[in-house]
């Protein structure tokens, strides 16, 4: 799954977080329609989160090792580059890096208080916000944590900072609301101020725990003295060191590379294993609680996790996958003490179909999408795991959310006839082999994925259903299709993927906007003025009300695209034994708290 950054793209939260609850009810022991226990929802807050502060409580902890399943591996320390950002990584990260906010279950957008004092908005004009950082607070190697790292973020993540070609010297998946900012500063070792040229009202989402690398090591291994003293506009040869290694210099398994500033530390990677292992960062400053050791694997089949989980070689499996049959194993293993958890994440599973190859076509865009039935399968392939999944109908908006239409049922599931008149009426010509052609192209594509057994499962549906319709579709299924760099490089048709979003919409910008260098995620070639227009006013708007009208118009117009096909919000799973308490947060998975977890009395 990719992840976005600031905003939803698996993104933000544009003037309200959205609040997901989980499923509860009935007695003790029992499951609601969606197969959640009955305490997970009470599991979504921190033990020691106050008002709009999180701190991790200082718990008795774990003695002992922890295993958990995720659906993939991990691939970078840095997460904010390209090819390396995915929800995976963050869904380890979140425990070892430290950023301004916080998370919780019900994805409130909480101040990091272990590490931050304060972010405040001092002026409004120009907008101007003031981070005070807690004294004292040190990466796992000694180094303090301080204001040179948030400006290494702003300089990497501005997008302003150039090498002597004119090439962008940091390499950033998105610099939305970053390159806002025209004056960032470090006021004394714990006072970071930043000015923004234009009101940006998703500030919250900036600097979060991914974004924020340890400046001491970039100065070291680029022979940067003082990544204070790098503007955008300095030194080209120090601005282009530093930016090579920060996008480049991280990736490989490093220790000494890589300390952390949040509560675990990442002391082994075993890639042929996929298995990471974390242990407790001695410099924490905040609560001692959660395990000794954690380890966590890759187990790209959600149904083997569920089957370790039931063999005791995993303690939590914890899928954004979620798997028909792997769910009900999980729910069947209440006498083994085991607690199943389900809910709607900020996270959606869509098709991207590419404008560079033969979908420039807008008829064969539209044809696609009135051919794929995305009710059947919603209902083959969620319903077991949460019982009111249904198909999504938004791309900038997510179910309960103010500001969502419903934009798709007009235009997707309208079955083969309404497809192969699209085709035919657009000039298309069915063929002897019974497949669609037009000026020597005929109407076969692949649709490209990760390893993943349900989507696997999804493309077998629409195979079916296309070839009603005179369509060829072929299923190409790369286990590294999202981190070999073949959907950041368009190396794709169609892409089967899942964007997952932090409680912020303007990171979408990064993806539906017109391209235009190397830092962009729309990697499907879309390009639309009123697309363009629409995310503009929508990120500088100071009113919320014109904030919404923006993205709703942008949403529309990429409706009216045909461009990606929103298939559902995918339902995260997660299940756990010998712990008091985990909860799947849909943007940085379980680990967001495991700083405070206990051994299960």
């Amino acid at each position: 799954m990719r992840k976005s950054k600031a905003v939803s793209a698996w993104s933000l939260v544009a003037a309200s977080a959205l609040v997901l609850s989980a499923c509860s009810g009935g007695d003790s022991g029992s499951t609601d329609q969606n197969g959640s226990s009955t305490d997970i929802k009470s599991m979504a807050t921190g033990k020691a989160q106050n008002g709009e502060n999180f701190k991790l409580a200082d718990t008795k902890g774990y003695e002992g090792t922890v295993t958990v399943g995720i659906d993939d591996g991990y691939s970078g320390y840095n997460n904010d580059t390209p090819d390396t950002n995915t929800s995976y990584n963050t869904y380890i990260l979140t425990a070892v890096l430290a950023g301004a906010d916080v998370l919780d279950g019900n994805n409130k957008v909480l101040l990091n208080n272990d590490v931050f004092d304060s972010w405040e908005v001092t002026s409004k004009a120009p907008q101007t916000v003031v981070y005070k950082i807690k004294p004292n607070v040190k990466w796992s190697d000694n180094e303090a944590f301080d204001c040179d790292d948030m400006y290494l973020s702003w300089l990497a993540h501005s997008g302003k900072a150039k090498t002597s070609d004119g090439k962008q010297a940091f390499l950033a998946a998105s610099t939305t609301g970053y390159q806002l900012i025209n004056e960032a500063t470090c006021k004394d070792d714990l006072t970071f101020e930043t000015k923004y040229t234009e009101p940006y009202l998703d500030y919250k989402g900036l600097f979060n725990s991914t974004a924020i690398m340890p400046a001491h090591i970039v100065e070291k291994r680029s022979n940067v003295p003082d990544i204070t003293k790098l503007t955008p506009t300095s030194d080209a040869a120090q601005l282009k060191a530093a930016g090579e290694f920060w996008t480049n210099g991280f990736k490989a398994f490093k220790a000494e590379d890589m300390p952390a500033s949040g509560p675990y530390k990442i002391t082994a990677f075993d890639a042929n294993q996929k298995a990471v292992t974390l242990e407790k960062n001695p410099n924490w400053i905040g609560g001692k609680g959660g395990p000794s050791k954690i380890v966590v694997k890759a187990m790209e089949d959600t149904k083997a996790m569920a089957t370790a989980l039931q063999n005791g070689e995993i303690d939590i499996a914890a899928s954004t996958q979620p798997d028909a049959t792997a769910a009900g194993t999980m729910k069947s293993l209440a006498a083994q003490g085991v607690t199943y958890g389900s809910a709607s994440q900020l996270t959606f599973e869509h098709i991207d179909l590419n404008y560079k190859r033969m979908f420039k076509d807008k008829n064969l865009r539209k044809a696609f999408f009135e051919v794929v039935n995305r009710q059947e399968i919603t209902d083959k392939l969620l319903k077991e795991v949460q019982a009111d999944a249904t198909p999504l109908n938004s791309i900038v908006f997510m179910p309960g959310e103010q500001g969502f239409k419903d934009l798709y049922s007009s235009k997707a599931g309208l079955g083969a006839e309404a497809a192969a008149k699209t085709l035919t009426d657009a000039g298309w010509v069915k063929g002897g082999d019974g497949i669609f052609a037009k000026d020597g192209q005929r109407a076969s594509f692949k649709i490209s994925h990760n390893q993943n057994t349900r989507r696997q499962q999804t493309v077998e549906i629409i195979i079916s259903q296309a070839k009603a319709a005179g369509i060829e579709i072929t299923d190409d299924q790369d286990a590294n299709f999202l981190k070999g760099g073949r959907l950041a490089a368009s190396d794709y048709d169609a892409a089967l993927f899942g964007w997952s979003a932090a409680p912020f919409k303007a990171e979408q910008k990064s993806i539906y906007i017109t391209r235009v260098d190397d830092s962009s995620q729309n990697y499907q070639g879309l390009s639309n003025p009123t697309i363009d227009s629409s995310f503009e006013a929508a990120v500088k708007a100071t009113d919320e009300a014109v904030q919404l009208e923006s993205y709703q118009k942008a949403d529309q117009a990429i409706a009216d695209e045909y461009a990606t096909l929103p298939l559902f919000q995918t339902p995260s799973m997660w299940a756990f034994k010998g712990i008091d308490r985990t909860y799947m947060q849909s943007y940085n998975g379980v680990l967001w708290n495991v700083g405070e977890w206990e051994q299960k009395k």
